[in-house]
C-alpha cells in the first residue's frame, strides 16, 4: 500500500507574480493604480499564477518609488484608497489568487511622523532613539552612493527651522530621505506588530520583507572597510550592518503574529546573504517561510554553474525543511531577457545606458525563454516579474531627464539605475501608451517598438512568449512539479542542464536545457514542450529547454 501524498501549505510551491503598481496598469493617469490591478486580475488568473505580490503602495513622497513609507496604514492617493485595496484583495481571492504585500521595516520616509518628531525634538530625545542619530558618523556608504550619514543641519529643509544648527548625523543605508529605524528600540517592534495585524485583518496572505537582512546593526556601529552592498567581506566576516543574528528574533516574533490568523499566512525574505547556509537560517522553523534565492538569479548562463547553484541551494534549504524559491527578474535588476543577451551574463550592471554595450535582443529572449522553462521545472516556489511573460527587454535608451531612481542621482549619473526595468507595461498595441492608462500617459516613456510585446499582440500569436508562459504554468501545475522530487542527471554533456522530476503519483518528467550548442535528448522521452523549434535532426538546439514525459 502506497503512502499518502504529502500535503503542503499553498506557498510551498506557488508561482507568485510581482506587480510593480506604478507600472502595471492605470485607471486614471500616468501612474498605475490598485484599480488598474483589479481590472486585470482575470489576465493574471488566466496566466496560471497562484498569487500576486505588490511592491509598496503605502502613503509616500515617492523619493524611492514607495520604498520610503510615510504611513504604513494608508494607501497613497496616487494608487487609490484603502477601499481600493480592500476591493483588490477581495477580487483576487474570488479568483483563487493569494495576495502578498511589501513590508519596509528597515527604514521609513523622512516624512513619517516619527522622523519629523525626531528632528523637532533634538539631540538626546526619546524620539531620536527610534532611529540612529549620532554626534560623529562612521565610514559607512549608502547603497545608492555617497555617505550613509546626513548631518541634520545640512538637510535642505534645515534653514529657518528649529534644527538649523543641529550638528547630529542620522543613518540611512539608502537615500537620505530614508532614515534607518533602530530595532533595538522596543517601540519599533511594537509599531510593526500593529502594521502586520492591520493588513492581516484586511485579508492579505503574506508579506515580502524588504532588506530583511539589514534591520539589526552592530550596536557599536564600527567602521567597515568593505563596500556596504557586500553581504560578506573579503575577509569572510559579515558587515556590521547586514545579517546580524538579532534579525532572527524579529522574525520569530512575526511568525507568531501570523500564526494568529487562518489561512497559512507567509513571510518571504529579501535577503542578499552569502553563503547559502546563512540564508537558510531565515527559513528555519518558526521564522520566515521563504527567502529569495538570489544566487540563482545572478548565476551566469553556464550549465555547470547553474546546476551547481541549484543543487547547493536545494540541499541547503532542504536541510532546514524549507522550500527553495526561484527568480530571474524583479524591480531591482536588469530584466533577464536583456541580461542574458549581454556578453557577461551574471547579475549585470545597475541599469544600461544607450551609450553602453547593448544586449543582443534576439539571443537574450531565446535564452530567457529557456531559463524560465528550466526554472519552472524545479521544485519549490517561483517568482515572476510583471512583463517577463511578454518577453519584455530592459529599456536601455531612457533620457536622463526622465529618470527617477535615486541611484542615478546619488552616483552623479555613473549608474543608470533601475528605471529601465520599471517602464509601464504594454497592453494594447495600437493605443496611446499601449493602453497602459485611459489617457495614454505613462510616468516613464515606453520604447517605440513595444507594440510587438503588447498583450493583445501576443494573445493572437501561439508562438509568443505569453503563450509559452501560459503553457509552462499549466503543465507545471498539472504535473505537480512544484512538489516533485528532483534529481539532476549525471551523464549529460557539460553544456547541458538536465534533471528528472518524480511526482508524488510516481510520474516522471524530464527538463533538458542545451546552453551554447545543440545536444541530443536522452532516449526514452517524449517531448511535450520546447521553448523554440527543434533541429531537423530532432536535437535540442542551443539555448533551448524542453520538457518531456516518459515515452
Amino acid at each position: 500500500m502506497s503512502e499518502p501524498a504529502a500535503t503542503y501549505p499553498w506557498w510551498h510551491s506557488a508561482v507568485i507574480y510581482q506587480i510593480y503598481p506604478r507600472s502595471f496598469a492605470s485607471s486614471k493617469g500616468p501612474i498605475g493604480t490598485l484599480a488598474g490591478v483589479t481590472k486585470n486580475l482575470d489576465y493574471l488568473r488566466d496566466l496560471g499564477i497562484d498569487a500576486i505580490w505588490l511592491s509598496p503602495f503605502y502613503r509616500s513622497p515617492q523619493h524611492d518609488a514607495g520604498y520610503d513609507v510615510a504611513d504604513y496604514f494608508d494607501v497613497d492617493p496616487r494608487f487609490g484608497t484603502l477601499a481600493d485595496a480592500d476591493e483588490m484583495i477581495q477580487a483576487a481571492h474570488e479568483r483563487g489568487l493569494k495576495v502578498i504585500i511589501d513590508l519596509v521595516p528597515n527604514h521609513t520616509s523622512e516624512d513619517h511622523e516619527w522622523f519629523q518628531a525626531a528632528l523637532a525634538a533634538g539631540p538626546g530625545s526619546p524620539e531620536r532613539e527610534r532611529y540612529y542619530f549620532r554626534d560623529e558618523p562612521n565610514n559607512w556608504l549608502s547603497i545608492f552612493g555617497g555617505s550613509a550619514w546626513t548631518r541634520v543641519k545640512d538637510r535642505a529643509d534645515a534653514p529657518g527651522s528649529s534644527y538649523a544648527d543641529d550638528e547630529q548625523y542620522y543613518l540611512h543605508l539608502f537615500d537620505s530621505s530614508q532614515p534607518d529605524l533602530n530595532w533595538d528600540n522596543p517601540e519599533v517592534a511594537d509599531l510593526f506588530d500593529r502594521i502586520l495585524r492591520f493588513w492581516l485583518e484586511r485579508g492579505v496572505d503574506g508579506f515580502r520583507i524588504d532588506v530583511a537582512h539589514g534591520l539589526v546593526k552592530d550596536p557599536a556601529l564600527p567602521d567597515y572597510a568593505g563596500h556596504v552592498q557586500m553581504v560578506q567581506g573579503d575577509d569572510g566576516e559579515r558587515p556590521p550592518m547586514f545579517d546580524q543574528d538579532g534579525v532572527h528574533e524579529i522574525y520569530r516574533r512575526w511568525n507568531k503574529v501570523l500564526a494568529e490568523y487562518d489561512g497559512d499566512r507567509m513571510l518571504v525574505a529579501e535577503a542578499w546573504v552569502d553563503p547559502p547556509e546563512r540564508l537558510a537560517r531565515y527559513v528555519r522553523d518558526g521564522e520566515m517561510h521563504q527567502a529569495f534565492n538570489f544566487d540563482y538569479l545572478v548565476a551566469p548562463w553556464d550549465a555547470r554553474e547553474l546546476r551547481a547553484v541549484a543543487e547547493q541551494v536545494m540541499a541547503t534549504f532542504a536541510a532546514v525543511g524549507a522550500p527553495t524559491t526561484w527568480v530571474l527578474s524583479n524591480h531591482d535588476v536588469v530584466r533577464h531577457a536583456s541580461r542574458l543577451g549581454l556578453r557577461e551574463t551574471g547579475k549585470g550592471p545597475n541599469g544600461i545606458f544607450a551609450t553602453d554595450p547593448q544586449p543582443d535582443r534576439e539571443l537574450g529572449l531565446r535564452r530567457a525563454r529557456a531559463a524560465t522553462a528550466l526554472m519552472l521545472a524545479l521544485p519549490g516556489s517561483a517568482y515572476l516579474y510583471q512583463g517577463e511573460e511578454l518577453g519584455l527587454p530592459e529599456h536601455t535608451s531612457l533620457p536622463d531627464k526622465v529618470r527617477e531612481d535615486p541611484a542615478f542621482f546619488r552616483t552623479n549619473g555613473l549608474e543608470a539605475g533601475r528605471d529601465g526595468c520599471r517602464v509601464p507595461l504594454p497592453w494594447r498595441a495600437h493605443e496611446p501608451g499601449y493602453g497602459f492608462s485611459p489617457s495614454g500617459e505613462t510616468w516613464l516613456p515606453q520604447p517605440e517598438d513595444w507594440d510587438i510585446y503588447a498583450v493583445d499582440t501576443q494573445l493572437s500569436d501561439p508562438t509568443s512568449t505569453l503563450y509559452l508562459y501560459r503553457a509552462l504554468l499549466h503543465l507545471r501545475k498539472a504535473w505537480q512539479l512544484g512538489e516533485a522530487d528532483f534529481v539532476f542527471l549525471p551523464d549529460v554533456p557539460e553544456h547541458v542542464v538536465a534533471g528528472v522530476a518524480r511526482t508524488q503519483t510516481g510520474a516522471e518528467y524530464l527538463v533538458f536545457t542545451a546552453i551554447g550548442k545543440a545536444a541530443p535528448l536522452p532516449a526514452g522521452w517524449q517531448i511535450e514542450l520546447a521553448t523554440d523549434d527543434l533541429t531537423e535532426s530532432g536535437e535540442v538546439p542551443a539555448d533551448v529547454t524542453v520538457w518531456a514525459s516518459r515515452a
